[in-house]
Parts: structure tokens; sequence; C-alpha cells
């Protein structure tokens, strides 16, 4: 089982913007209302292009899909949301909290991967979006695939028995935590405040209160030989915690982050990064302005076989 692959999806946005819907429990959304919405489209395409351009030279590879532009999807630039690419073949779709995101699966995306991987095993869970109950890929979840755990924070986008069925269909241990902001709110998605790397962990504890919890975090962590690189509040609202580690064609891995994140860090969190990891960033301020996500969120990860 391997941490990190080298095949990334990124979906080029086709109508991005402000989604009221998912701000209602998305903190880190901001409408800014002096730019238009065609302004705020254009360098959304231009950051994700150059994001795109920065991965590719250093020989990871990149596949990209079109959004459509109808329906309208503002939050099409984030497809770890919706769909997860296992090691064994398997894909899994999940339940959106917003319902204008249960138009981002797209069943062509799956058969252009499909394309170039193997897929086997295919586990739909949208359907509980009727109850819903909700879990929304990569974002709920956190994975530390080589141990296979399963790190979680409760929040209204994130179910503690839907994650239990996940858990049981890729046979992971789960680790369930409460995480607050500053100002006492659920924190939306575990990969805001948490990225997980080959032999570190980049986290804010200060967002977990319950001190049996803060307790088990850090034990599991020294079990599984992670380095944990504590982040701050400020830090965490900055994006420093939504980093995903990904590997070349070579094998050589690089942490990928934005602007914001690495400018947030201080020269020592950015010397411990170093030693494991080379760190890559990207501009993409209008993404994270109006979409309340950033790197990591725009990257889904193919762990599939390939053909």
């Amino acid at each position: 089982m391997k941490q990190t692959t080298s095949h990334i999806l990124m979906v080029r946005p086709a109508n991005f913007g402000f989604n009221a819907e998912t701000a209602i429990n998305n903190a880190f959304q901001t409408n800014d209302t002096s730019k238009s919405v065609t302004e705020i489209q254009q360098k959304a395409i231009k950051e994700f292009d150059t994001m795109v351009s920065k991965l590719r030279e250093k020989g990871i590879n990149v596949i990209t899909a079109a959004d459509t532009k109808s329906p309208v999807k503002p939050d099409a630039v984030f497809p770890n949301n919706w769909v997860t690419f296992h090691q064994d073949g398997t894909v899994i779709t999940y339940p959106m909290n917003a319902a204008n995101r249960r138009l981002e699966r797209r069943e062509d995306i799956i058969d252009h991967i499909g394309q170039q991987f193997k897929i086997g095993t295919r586990i739909d869970v949208s359907k509980y979006e009727k109850e819903e109950i909700f879990l929304e890929g990569t974002g709920s979840v956190v994975l530390d695939r080589v141990n296979k755990i399963a790190y979680a924070c409760l929040s209204p986008r994130t179910n503690d028995d839907l994650l239990d069925r996940f858990c049981r269909y890729i046979e992971y241990k789960k680790m369930v935590f409460h995480s607050v902001d500053g100002q006492g709110q659920e924190i939306y998605h575990t990969n805001v405040m948490m990225a997980m790397g080959n032999t570190f962990v980049v986290i804010c504890m200060d967002t977990i209160k319950d001190p049996t919890e803060h307790a088990d975090l850090l034990q599991i962590f020294k079990e599984t030989n992670k380095e944990v690189i504590e982040i701050s509040l400020q830090q965490m609202n900055q994006f420093a915690g939504n980093m995903l580690q990904v590997s070349n064609t070579d094998g050589k891995t690089f942490l990928v982050m934005s602007e914001q994140a690495i400018l947030s860090l201080s020269d020592e969190q950015v010397s411990n990064l170093n030693q494991h990891t080379e760190l890559l960033f990207s501009n993409i301020d209008t993404i994270e302005t109006y979409g309340g996500g950033s790197a990591r969120c725009m990257m889904a990860e193919i762990f599939l076989p390939e053909k």
C-alpha cells in the first residue's frame, strides 16, 4: 500500500464562484463582491491552469476534466469530495451536503479515468443524501493508507455511521474526533485542519478541545512513526492544513499547497517539512477566497492499477 500517487484528477472550472449553499457550514468562504462574476471565473481558470502546469513540470501525471457549462456547479474544481479511486480498483462516490454539489458527480469523468486505469468494484453511497447523511470523500476523511487508518473530525458533512460503512468497505480502522475553529464552529472538513504524509502529519491540534481525543491522536501518530508538525489556528485559516503529498513518475515526493499556506508557515516549519519532502506551491487566492477550499481539495488522487 502506498501513501502517495503520481496520478491526479483535476476539474477545470466552468462556473466557479461563491456558493451560498456551502457557505452555511464552511467558515472558510468569503463573498468578496468587489469583483464581477466574470472576473472571478477568469482568475480561477488562470489559477487552475498555473497549478496544473506546476504539477506537470515536476513529473506528476495530472488528468484534467472540463467542467460542463450547464448545470452550473460553482465548486466543480473540488472533485476530491465526490469520488475516490483506490489501489484495488474500487471507485467510491459520495453523498454531498449541498444540493448543487451533487451535480458534480459525473459518470463520464469516471469513464475517462477508466480508459487509462482498471476499475473494479463500484460503491455508491450517494443514496444517503435522501436521509440527510453525508460523507464528502477525502474532504471528510484523511487517510493514512499505509497503516489503514481513516481520520475524521465529525461535522454536518461527516457522519459517524456512514464513516463506519466506509471503513468496512475499504478495511480501515477509523479515528474519530471533534474539531472546532476559533469561534467554536465545527470544522466542516478534516482536510482543512490535517494533512497526512509518508512520514509526517500537519495538524492544528488547537482545534481539538477534548483532552482524551487530543492524547489519543498524538499516541497514534507516535505508533505510526509520524512526525507531528503543528500549525496554529491562524495558519489553518490560511489553508496550511489543506496540503497533499504526491509523487512523480520517478517516485520523488512533493507536498502541494497554496502560496497563502506556505507564506503562513514559520522558517522552522518549512525546514521540518523540507526534511520529509519537497514543497510545491501555487497562488490560488481566488479559489481559496470564494470556494473555501485550497490545493488539497482540487486534487482527487488516482490509486487505481494502470491498464
